[in-house]
């Protein structure tokens, strides 16, 4: 019977716990990001070397892996289209990138920015495109990293939950944690 009893009140105090995790952070999952990302980041640039290459890219299938990868930072894959005009003619490829960021939470706007955007891979179909659009990649680069330092992958919205009506209120900086962002409510 005392065996039961400790049982129970160990269990009870695990729920008020887990409880009460709700109220001191928000967190957000890497499969909420990747919706997010879905949804709101439409990635669609020209770019190009004037006289030589220009490049229409449209970036899809963005999907994130948080904290997995390294520490601290997001990584994120995606695919390109691309519809070059050169001094050849008019060519398509298709681009495989993977990207790294820095999440950073700004407080003002209640929304989660990954700043700091770095191609840290880069693979072309067909092949024989490979050397035009390595030649766009520095251009490339820069333009995810403006992009993304200036539209949110997350916004937090008082109408989705209370949690994150809190967060929006009482956010206190961003965690990265294997498979998501965590928003204290205190300062750590």
């Amino acid at each position: 019977m005392n065996k039961v009893f400790l049982g129970l009140c160990a269990l009870l105090l695990a729920g008020l716990l887990s409880g009460c995790n709700q109220l001191t952070q928000y967190t957000i999952s890497e499969q909420e990001i990747n919706q997010a990302l879905a949804k709101h980041n439409n990635y669609e640039k020209q770019i190009g070397v004037a006289g030589l290459v220009d490049a229409h890219i449209v970036l899809t299938d963005l999907s994130s892996q948080i904290g997995r990868e390294e520490p601290n930072k997001v990584t994120l894959s995606g695919n390109a289209k691309v519809n070059i005009s050169s001094l050849f003619g008019p060519q398509q490829a298709e681009m495989k990138l993977t990207m790294k960021a820095q999440p950073v939470f700004d407080k003002a706007q209640g929304a989660i920015f990954l700043k700091d955007m770095e191609l840290v891979d880069v693979q072309v179909q067909p092949e024989k495109m490979q050397g035009v659009l390595k030649t766009l990649t520095p251009y490339l680069n820069q333009s995810l990293k403006d992009y993304f330092n200036q539209k949110p992958a997350w916004v937090l919205s008082s109408d989705r939950s209370k949690a994150e009506s809190l967060a929006k209120r009482f956010a206190q900086g961003l965690e990265v944690k294997p498979g998501e962002l965590v928003i204290p409510f205190t300062s750590q």
